[in-house]
């Protein structure tokens, strides 16, 4: 296949996460030629999802990848005299202290056999035991992931043809099952139409009848298919730069979309839902009359802050904590602004920073829900595959090619040409849950919870919790998503937080006592590098046409994403529209054609309202 490319690109791209996904469309969309490798077995680098074997399979390959050291290698015939190159690493070390947890029960009864099944171990399996653990795993072979990006290309080749609105949001009902393509490329059993079928034990009460909600880790590994873990936990600002990008690119018709339907708080060791809009506000009896009004004036001012300067001049060298103590609010109210509306840090944000956070909460909300964000139908990963389907995906080598323009996503640069960077670290946890961490009537609710640090030096951790209608868990159970800035490991940052609000499974049922808290039936901890917001300039010696791409940051939102592949395709081509959307075929004139087709009326229609899918917020 090496053979048959050009020798010749304007823009190269290595790496598929969301950064250099975008900028490999904006480019393709533009009229580059562009050449986008990766050579992992899956898309999405650290913004990657997978199924539950997909994620073992994954942990497995870190754990035995190493460099490869080659006096020799072939490449180097390829360069001339007058050229120096730049190696790049076959090892990726962004990720770092794995630990895996499994507490659910091994069904001995069941016979399941299925790639990446681990033996119930309530120990910490480090990276020696880790790797026997998951000898099972089966890792891809080139040919299969060849093989695969033939098939994504068959599907892109075949968009559908009824595209009904530019961002569909809690309105699709799904209703097959959807491989997740960042893990097809793991080698997993064919899912049959046994492991299909919807007979997956269904959560229920667990203080009332907990014997029946007994999921092993058997029914994990054999419903393993219907997992879209994410390796980054974020979400999407329902007016924030992402999906104004989607919307503008034509590019959400490859995805669904979820609304969270709740924030909460954690305080006094109980977890709350906290009231967002106005109805919410004035409905919640969490509230006292004379706090909905200090809450309501309060908002009210955020939304506007920049027009009474006065309001705020004088308190722009403090935190906005301390900014909050001078207004007229109660310490709930305070508590409820500072952590779950403006979402912001203690002790680190600014007055500006906490009321420009919270004036985009407000802004955001209405559009497509009763809150302000969105979650991709399954998960995260699913996002800079959407962008990868505007153009083929290669992952070859053997050939020089000449390129104007490389971009290089950070994980793949040499420790040499990385010697003088200083990375900060996430801290990251994946848990599988058997309930919700608030049960109410419905047990399809996705949350979002922050709970605030509580010793110095620490940071806050963010709680996403998602229902299997994300299609991220199988019935029965939720994928819980803990993040924060990395102090220590990401076990001695997050495992606090953790106890306060789950407690490990255990076989033996105390049939007195009422289980108030969700139990954890399998856990992952892990260390991710974050390489955001590092000067180009710390990288050793690298050419002006050379551009680096960061992973995933640790913040909430993907605006530090569409930012960086914003700001780089434009030093790419000035002058060009940022990710455009495609021409409308029926708008195509070919040469010799007399007559120009007319603008389909429909279609302007459709156009014009891409932008205005919100309902009003006030």
């Amino acid at each position: 296949m090496a053979d048959t490319l050009p020798s010749e690109f304007d823009v190269i791209v290595i790496g598929t996460g969301l950064p250099e996904s975008i900028i490999a469309a904006a480019c393709s969309r533009s009229g580059q030629r562009v050449l986008h490798v990766d050579s992992r077995s899956y898309y999405g680098g650290n913004w990657a999802s997978f199924s539950f074997s997909g994620l073992l399979s994954w942990l497995k390959e870190y754990q035995e990848n190493s460099d490869i050291v080659n006096d020799s290698p072939v490449w180097q015939y390829h360069i001339l005299e007058n050229e120096e190159a730049i190696a790049l690493s076959r090892k990726d070390k962004t990720i770092q202290h794995v630990e895996v947890f499994c507490y659910a029960s091994q069904d001995l009864h069941e016979d399941v056999e299925e790639a990446g099944a681990l033996q119930k171990n309530h120990a910490l399996v480090t990276s020696t035991n880790s790797t026997e653990a998951a000898d099972s795993a089966c890792l891809p072979t080139e040919d299969e992931s060849l093989s695969t990006v033939s098939c994504e290309m068959l599907i892109e080749q075949t968009p559908s043809s009824d595209p009904e609105s530019a961002l569909e949001v809690n309105g699709a009902e799904v209703t097959g099952e959807k491989e997740n393509h960042s893990d097809d490329k793991t080698c997993v059993p064919s899912t049959s139409a046994e492991e299909m079928s919807d007979n997956v034990p269904i959560a229920e009460d667990t203080t009332e009848q907990p014997k029946k909600n007994k999921i092993t880790y058997s029914q994990i590994i054999k419903e393993g298919r219907r997992f879209n873990i994410d390796l980054v936990s974020k979400l999407l600002y329902s007016r924030g730069l992402l999906i104004d990008l989607l919307i503008k690119s034509n590019v959400s018709r490859y995805a669904e979309f979820k609304n969270i339907t709740r924030i909460l708080a954690f305080r006094d060791g109980r977890v709350e839902q906290v009231p967002c809009s106005r109805a919410d506000v004035f409905n919640s009896k969490q509230l006292s009359m004379v706090e909905k009004r200090m809450l309501m004036k309060f908002l009210t001012f955020c939304m506007e802050y920049e027009k009474f300067p006065d309001e705020y001049k004088g308190y722009e060298e403090i935190t906005f904590c301390e900014y909050l103590k001078t207004q007229k609010l109660t310490p709930n109210l305070q508590y409820i602004v500072l952590h779950s509306i403006a979402m912001t840090s203690q002790t680190a944000s600014s007055t500006i920073d906490g009321l420009k956070a919270t004036k985009n909460f407000l802004h955001c909300l209405g559009r497509y829900g009763n809150t302000p964000f969105l979650f991709p139908l399954y998960g995260q990963g699913e996002l800079p595959q959407c962008f990868c389907r505007c153009k083929a995906i290669i992952d070859q080598f053997g050939q020089r090619i000449i390129s104007k323009h490389f971009l290089v996503e950070d994980s793949y640069f040499s420790e040499n040409t990385c010697s003088r960077v200083q990375y900060r670290q996430i801290s990251r946890a994946v848990l599988i849950t058997d309930r919700s961490v608030l049960k109410t009537d419905s047990d399809q609710q996705i949350s979002v919870l922050t709970v605030p640090a509580e010793e110095p030096g620490t940071f806050a951790v963010r709680v996403i919790e998602l229902c299997s209608s994300t299609m991220t868990c199988m019935k029965g159970t939720y994928l819980v998503h803990l993040t924060c800035t990395s102090s220590k490991t990401a076990r001695e940052d997050l495992e606090p937080v953790v106890q306060k609000l789950f407690i490990p499974y255990t076989e033996v049922e105390i049939e007195n006592e009422q289980v108030e808290k969700p139990r954890i039936l399998w856990a992952l901890y892990f260390n991710m590098r974050d390489s955001s917001d590092i000067s180009r300039s710390c990288y050793n010696d690298l050419p002006s046409n050379v551009y680096v791409c960061s992973g995933p940051d640790c913040g909430l939102g993907n605006d530090n994403a569409v930012k960086q592949a914003e700001t780089i395709f434009q030093e790419i081509c000035p002058s060009e529209d940022f990710c455009p959307p495609p021409p409308n075929p029926e708008d195509i004139v070919l040469d010799g054609d007399s007559l120009q087709p007319e603008a389909n009326s429909e279609t302007l229609k459709e156009s014009t309202n891409l932008g205005n899918l919100e309902e009003p917020s006030e």
